[in-house]
């Protein structure tokens, strides 16, 4: 169970990372980083879980970050696109 868990945080982070634009991406790192070292913190506190919290944290804080910073990229887009039309 930890190494399926553990493959499939990977791979979401490293989906995330990799098919976004810049606000995405750093979200899902920024996310990550801060979802493992909480998740790590609550996780050991329930009975010494700290390796299973961290990961739970770091795909849940990647996916939250990357949502967030996918929403960033995509009011930037609307902003240039917006922008650019004016000067047609």
């Amino acid at each position: 169970m930890k190494h399926s868990l553990a493959i499939l945080s990977s791979l979401l982070i490293a989906g995330l990372a990799t098919s976004c634009g810049p606000n995405a991406t750093n979200g899902a790192l920024i996310g990550g980083a801060v979802g493992a070292g909480a998740g790590a913190i609550i996780g050991n506190q329930n009975h010494g879980h700290n390796g299973e919290g961290a990961l739970i944290g770091a795909a849940t804080g990647a996916a939250i970050g990357g949502a967030i910073g996918n929403q960033k990229d995509q009011e930037n887009q609307r902003r240039y696109e917006e922008s650019q039309g004016y000067y047609r």
